[in-house]
């Protein structure tokens, strides 16, 4: 049973929330016709997690148009990824946006104050893939996850990850995240008892084909309990993480 459904549930219970008020937050339209886009208003209660909105190939005024609906319909927190500098910059005239360049993600909102099981380490290859890295860092701590960075602690220096030992054991969820041959997840799988995301990055030189020879390494790891998402995908990874972050024993 998802977190906001639950909520709603014990404010009935304790006499904060009438039955019939009750009844009709989780009777709302399941989502809003805007003409150019079908708002999820529900996804929440579904999935524990609100829609995100995908900034690439939107224009400014369509993201405006979900925002809005979005915050009408009482979503605090609202993330966008994949939002250019230029989008940004014309949607921060219209609402209070966050942009963080590097990550290309603009959040409106409040972080939460983090309630998952534990931390989720975000560790990277090289210095190159921050901005995959950033872009599954703020992913997850947006879904109320407390996040540790690990950057340039690829396999060319061994010794700089062995260094964070002991924040890798104690992680709940690892993200690795490399270019070139892709090797950090399968060294972190084989070091850590934790659930590891590897994100290949399209970082290297010709021969990486932008990111599949990463790619093909992660899904040939050896090492157990590795999956793998998309190129360049660190939303998807910090989602993904997030959600690992907050299971729940289920009888």
């Amino acid at each position: 049973m998802q977190n906001e459904t639950k909520e709603i549930l014990e404010a009935v219970r304790q006499g904060a929330l009438s039955v019939e008020d009750a009844l009709l937050k989780l009777k709302t339209a399941p989502y809003e016709d805007i003409g150019f886009a079908k708002v999820d208003l529900h996804r929440r209660v579904r999935q524990g997690a609100s829609e995100v909105i995908y900034g690439a190939g939107k224009t400014p005024e369509q993201m405006l148009g979900i925002i809005e609906t979005m915050r009408r319909n009482g979503q605090e927190r609202i993330l966008i990824t994949r939002l250019d500098p230029e989008a940004a910059a014309t949607l921060k005239k219209q609402v209070p946006l966050v942009y963080y360049e590097t990550a290309r993600i603009g959040i409106l909102g409040e972080r939460p104050v983090p309630n998952g099981i534990g931390s989720i380490v975000v560790a990277t290859g090289g210095t190159s893939d921050i901005p995959v890295a950033e872009e599954a860092a703020l992913t997850a701590e947006i879904l109320g996850n407390e996040v540790i960075r690990l950057y340039d602690v690829g396999v060319a220096g061994l010794h700089r990850l062995l260094a964070y030992k002991e924040i890798l054991m104690e992680a709940s969820v690892i993200i690795a995240i490399a270019g070139m041959e892709g090797a950090l997840a399968s060294v972190i799988g084989g070091l850590a008892d934790c659930p590891v995301i590897a994100v290949p990055t399209s970082v290297g030189y010709g021969a990486s084909f932008h990111g599949l020879s990463a790619l093909l390494s992660m899904l040939n790891s050896c090492a157990s309990g590795v999956s793998v998402v998309n190129i360049d995908n660190g939303f998807g990874a910090g989602y993904f993480a997030s959600m690992i972050n907050h299971m729940e024993g289920k009888k």
